[in-house]
């Protein structure tokens, strides 16, 4: 035994210490099961199975057009991980339905296979975060080739059954507005996805979609015109470069304002943009401000490490704050405020562990009365 280790080993508690070695043992079959995971959904043998009955790693591979010595492999770990289940009379495997309901893309929303792609995305950049961490600075968008595809495909799966429907109803009068015809803004658009929802939902209003992706705003004018949407546009601008006053009757931000580069500067010059009556939607991490806050919360820990590799570094590569995971609703709240927000309302919606819906209004100047 060498000294650093028993003084590392000096005073503990046997019990505790075995406890959470085996805790570290359920840590790596967890990460692996994740990337295992993350193949099943995109070869989609989750949907391959869950069409079928019990059958043969032969007669899987060849429904899903895959490699049988590949997916017999994968089945093995799939059973080990307890996804799928298996009788060694016949030789067969099935995916339990209760599995399936969140696993595959019937489930809609809930389908959390989908997720588990960004920790292959985010094992592509490790080298370049442990770098980070040795010098500084941060990891490049141009760093994460699957980033854009992957957002369009969460997007297209949180929003494609509630944005209209449950989202934009939370926001007092904003459905009503666009029904009417409204003057809209989404800022950091990706694909456009949302926006297209929105245009194709309310024709009499008009949308335009910025985003700095060139990539992201070509995927969303092909979408558009595939949807012959004639009220939805799209621009490659810098979010901090927004100087229009009293333009938008709603503003939207959705899963961006963490990682920006001059984030302050974004939502002041939103707050400049909207005009009187209008309304500014923010979605963000759901999340405290005080990490001990967030040992309760179900994705805590899977916050911190999707912020470690891209939300933080990637605003830090571009010289921003690194907001990140660390920036959590009560620091939201004052940054709103401060950016010339009023009547800020935070939302929740159930089933949705990772987003907070933030409301809030242009904050009306005071008169020489005193009345707004």
């Amino acid at each position: 035994m060498t000294q650093t280790h028993a003084a590392v080993t000096a005073d503990h508690d046997p019990v505790k210490a075995q406890a959470f070695a085996g805790e570290m043992v359920t840590v790596l079959n967890h990460a692996f099961l994740a990337l295992l995971t993350s193949i099943g959904h995109q070869t989609r043998l989750f949907e391959t199975m869950a069409a079928l009955p019990p059958a043969t790693s032969e007669r899987i591979a060849e429904a899903a057009g895959l490699q049988e010595r590949y997916v017999r492999e994968w089945l093995a770990g799939m059973l080990t991980g307890g996804i799928v289940e298996y009788s060694r009379e016949t030789g067969t495997y099935w995916l339990p339905r209760e599995h399936a309901a969140c696993l595959t893309p019937a489930a809609g929303a809930d389908n959390l296979a989908t997720f588990t792609q960004y920790i292959g995305l985010c094992g592509l950049v490790e080298q370049q975060v442990v770098a980070a961490f040795k010098q500084g600075g941060g990891v490049p968008y141009s760093a994460y080739p699957r980033f854009q595809q992957l957002q369009a495909e969460e997007s297209a799966m949180t929003y494609g059954g509630k944005l209209v429907s449950t989202i934009l109803p939370l926001a007092p009068g904003v459905i009503d507005a666009l029904q009417t015809g409204a003057d809209v803004l989404d800022l950091g658009c990706g694909q456009g996805h949302a926006v297209n929802l929105m245009a194709q939902a309310f024709p009499r209003s008009r949308f335009t979609g910025w985003d700095f992706a060139d990539e992201g705003v070509a995927a969303g004018r092909e979408e558009a015109q595939r949807l012959g949407l004639t009220n939805a546009r799209f621009e490659a601008r810098d979010l901090a470069a927004l100087d229009d006053v009293d333009a938008y009757d709603l503003i939207t931000t959705f899963d961006v304002v963490h990682d920006l580069a001059r984030p302050a500067d974004v939502l002041q010059r939103a707050a400049r943009a909207l005009r009187r009556d209008g309304t500014f939607l923010m979605i963000d991490i759901a999340g405290s401000s005080d990490p001990a806050r967030n040992r309760e919360h179900p994705l805590g820990t899977t916050l911190y490490g999707c912020s470690i590799f891209h939300c933080m570094t990637v605003s830090l590569a571009q010289g921003g704050p690194g907001l990140g995971a660390m920036w959590g609703e009560e620091k939201a709240r004052a940054m709103l405020a401060d950016a010339g927000f009023g009547a800020i309302d935070v939302k929740h919606l159930e089933g949705d562990m990772f987003h907070a819906f933030y409301i809030a209004r242009k904050a009306q100047p005071i008169t020489e009365g005193g009345e707004p």
